[in-house]
């Protein structure tokens, strides 16, 4: 089959002979529709590897790079594993890509997002840029009928942005900032909405801003011209944010975050950090602020973010930039993502 392997940093390739998967028990083989391309994926092309395995085999997948890219991703379930329940062939499902121990400290305590030996989809296993893929029947989400295919891909950024709102405890009318307009942005923007949040949003690109105005930010915020301390004051009744979300993942904007919070806010770090940022942590401890990390999702939230999507409360088809066949993955994906125009979101990649 066709896949696109990664191999190492700034090594990617079409594999054109690539062996098929075989599910193993309690897994299914899946015909890829649509895979996304992620920023995260852009990094690990320039910069990795960081998150794909490497050096060691994942401990539960047993994989490590040559790796298939590609965790976020939808398809069609054309063949059961043995033992592969709670799904049929012919199902349209999204692919829950995450997979975790189920016993270290982490995960018996709820927080699995953390767990240190998880495998992810197209990270520490083969994923979704090519033409089939096996997982876990049980982390495959069946789509409704109102929802496309071509939405399907985008439920992993919108899980990641629905776990960064409910670890932040947002409640309804909170004064929130989103620093970043990107696709995990954007996402985050309307999840806070649904959670009755009043929204700035804050870009330096103003065709972003634009698409926020449209998706239901409140207010809007050009960061082009450098600091905007007083245009939020101004916004938030002379107090600030009680709370920012930083999605931008630049090395300046997790100080802009923590700044621009109202005292004793909260500031969620969602952001993957390739440069390292210089922060004044008096800046924290002075105002009591309190900074939260946040990455993947928890049990349950992957399905609840397919049903916000087929219902409605978000909307991912303004963040569809471009559909394109697996064969021009890199020079119509991977290459145009890096262009310093910034003028994609989501590329979706199809498996033919």
């Amino acid at each position: 089959m066709k896949a696109l392997v990664f191999y190492g940093n700034k090594d990617i390739r079409l594999e054109e002979d690539w062996p098929e998967p075989v599910p193993g028990p309690g897994e299914v083989k899946l015909r890829i529709t649509y895979s996304s391309i992620c920023a995260t994926d852009i990094e690990e092309w320039q910069f990795g590897p960081l998150w794909v395995a490497h050096g060691e085999p994942n401990p539960i997948s047993g994989r490590m790079m040559p790796l298939i890219l590609g965790h976020e991703a939808a398809g069609v379930i054309v063949e059961l594993g043995e033992d592969a329940t709670g799904v049929s062939v012919g199902d349209r499902v999204a692919i829950e890509n995450v997979i975790t121990c189920g016993a270290c400290f982490w995960c018996r305590r709820g927080e699995s997002a953390v767990c240190p030996s998880m495998s992810v989809f197209g990270l520490q296993d083969d994923g979704g840029l090519a033409e089939f893929a096996k997982w876990p029947a049980d982390r495959c989400i069946p789509l409704p009928e109102s929802m496309p295919d071509e939405e399907a891909p985008l439920s992993e950024p919108t899980t990641v942005a629905l776990h960064a709102v409910r670890r932040s405890g947002v409640s309804p009318g909170d004064n929130v900032a989103v620093i970043g307009c990107g696709t995990v942005g954007l996402l985050t923007l309307q999840v806070l909405k649904a959670s009755g949040a009043r929204v700035i949003a804050i870009d330096r690109r103003a065709e972003a801003l634009d698409l926020a105005s449209q998706l239901g930010a409140d207010e809007t915020l050009n960061a082009s011209d450098g600091e905007y301390d007083a245009q939020v004051l101004e916004l938030t009744q002379g107090i600030g944010p009680d709370i920012v979300f930083e999605t931008a993942g630049a090395k300046t904007t997790p100080v802009d975050a923590i700044r621009i919070a109202r005292r004793g806010g909260k500031i969620v770090l969602v952001g993957i950090y390739t440069a390292t940022p210089e922060i004044d942590f008096n800046l924290v401890v002075g105002t009591e602020k309190t900074v939260i990390g946040s990455v993947a999702a928890s049990s349950g939230e992957y399905a609840m973010a397919v049903r916000m999507i087929a219902s409605g409360q978000v909307d991912v088809k303004p963040l569809i930039s471009a559909k394109v066949p697996l064969e021009r993955a890199i020079s119509d994906g991977f290459e145009r993502m890096i262009r310093p125009e910034k003028d994609v979101f989501r590329i979706l990649v199809g498996s033919g």
